[in-house]
């Protein structure tokens, strides 16, 4: 983030920004992205467009922050000694519930991001690339470990084996992902692909 965007970004105190990031989850989950309107967050928020704008600039970097913030940790704070332990960890901290919530309000940003391309740039900049970045890390532990082979083709493909399993399970099996489903994808899937053995 930029010297001037953090400037601008620190007149809302924490606890603000958090209930603003709640306000635009809701909305995004009752319309949709398409349908979501500054205006529409400004009501429900008690805040001024103006405010909003001066905040995150648009729509777009609005709607990816609430999402970054309404995810539960950081994969970079899980250090458990294991590859497999660290998964598992990482899994753990959605309940099914919110798991099967996050998995559809992101199902339904995808579709957005297909037409919406500062969307696309927004969720690239503050989502994809951090995550990638932290399962590197984790990754570089294993493979520091003498977990997995530092040549193994598969190291490259973890966020997308991940996704992949998310995505899958509601489009093939038509029910939400759960901490079981996951786990055991996990186990059978991800792990395997590394060379890593599982119990």
């Amino acid at each position: 983030m930029t010297e001037a965007a953090s400037t601008r970004r620190s007149r809302i105190t924490p606890e603000r920004e958090a209930e603003l990031y709640e306000a635009v989850l809701d909305l995004l989950r009752e319309v949709g992205y398409d349908a979501l309107t500054m205006d529409a967050v400004a009501a429900r928020t008690r805040s001024s467009k103006a405010t909003l704008y001066r905040q995150w600039g648009g729509k777009a970097e609005l709607v990816v922050r609430a999402i970054r913030h309404g995810k539960p940790g950081r994969i970079g704070e899980i250090d458990t000694g294991t590859l497999r332990g660290d998964l598992h960890a990482l899994v753990a901290q959605d309940d099914d519930c919110t798991m099967e919530r996050h998995s559809a309000l992101m199902r339904g940003v995808a579709m957005a991001m297909h037409h919406n391309p500062d969307l696309r740039q927004a969720f690239r900049e503050h989502l994809v690339e951090p995550e990638m970045t932290e399962f590197r890390r984790m990754l570089q532990r294993a493979v520091d470990r003498g977990e997995v082979r530092a040549d193994c083709p598969a190291l490259d493909f973890l966020l997308h084996m991940l996704v992949g399993g998310f995505v899958t399970r509601a489009l093939l099996d038509e029910q939400p992902p759960t901490r079981a489903f996951v786990t055991s994808y996990v186990d059978a899937v991800v792990l395997p692909a590394l060379g890593v053995p599982t119990p």
